[in-house]
């Protein structure tokens, strides 16, 4: 694959027929559900989940998306679509770019950078990033992958 970025993180994405829309291509509504579920799937591979997002009454807020949509995916494409943490200020603020593939012709489909803030679950105001935050986060992303003796590709077949 022609990744932007080295070392994705790899979510895989079957496109269901409900999917599509009424231009007969995926909705642009379940490529930013794939957004989330790739953010998701790659900070549980990190070692973060919801409940530990939870316990500690702090998630990552999105505060802006970015996306370029370059190609229709149909029903039943099968979507390589990779993530990288490209900044962490390891206080309030992450950022992620996103390239998703379609496996069949290595096509890419889409392109995006998405914003977080860190928060309070409990009242939704900023918040400095707990701990746990900034030692899973800070040091997955791209800029210390360089220095980092461990991948972080990694497949997740769903299809």
């Amino acid at each position: 694959m022609s990744w932007q970025l080295p070392n994705p993180f790899i979510n895989t994405w079957r496109v269901m027929p409900e999917q599509i829309d009424h231009y007969q291509h995926a909705n642009n509504v379940a490529y930013v559900s794939q957004l989330e579920v790739t953010s998701w799937a790659h900070s549980n591979h990190l070692g973060l989940t919801i409940e530990q997002y939870q316990a500690l009454d702090r998630g990552m807020a999105i505060s802006r998306h970015q996306i370029d949509y370059l190609a229709a995916a149909h029903v039943n494409d099968i979507i390589d679509c990779a993530t990288w943490i490209v900044e962490c200020d390891n206080k309030l603020k992450l950022a992620r770019q996103f390239q998703f593939i379609r496996r069949s012709d290595q096509q890419t489909l889409l392109r995006a950078r998405t914003e977080f803030v860190c928060i309070a679950l409990s009242t939704g105001k900023p918040k400095r990033m707990p701990q746990a935050f900034t030692q899973i986060y800070g040091p997955a992303a791209l800029t210390c992958l360089a220095t980092s003796t461990e991948t972080q590709t990694k497949v997740i077949e769903q299809v």
